[in-house]
């Protein structure tokens, strides 16, 4: 996944923009993002404040590292039976 140009406080801070007042088209103009792109950031973190957002960061991390851990360890266990199950 490629990573974002922006941080997680410039993110909470183009949000709190929008929940201040600002127009969306207005923000997404200023600092070049798409209108998607702000409401995805919106929907994950609105009322978040920045130790929630760093910490939810580092969970989807740690998520992401165990879910490519688990299928590794799935693709090594289909190796071995595939292997003990032969008839040699």
């Amino acid at each position: 996944m490629r990573k974002s140009r922006f941080t997680d406080e410039q993110m909470l801070r183009i949000v709190r923009e929008i929940d201040a007042g600002g127009t969306w088209a207005e923000v997404t103009r200023r600092h070049g993002i798409s209108k998607e792109t702000l409401r995805r950031w919106r929907a994950k973190y609105r009322g978040l404040d920045l130790a929630e957002a760093k910490r939810l960061k580092a969970l989807e991390e740690e998520n992401r590292r165990l879910k490519k851990l688990v299928a590794d360890l799935a693709l090594d266990n289909a190796l071995l039976k595939d292997v003990v199950g032969r008839k040699w």
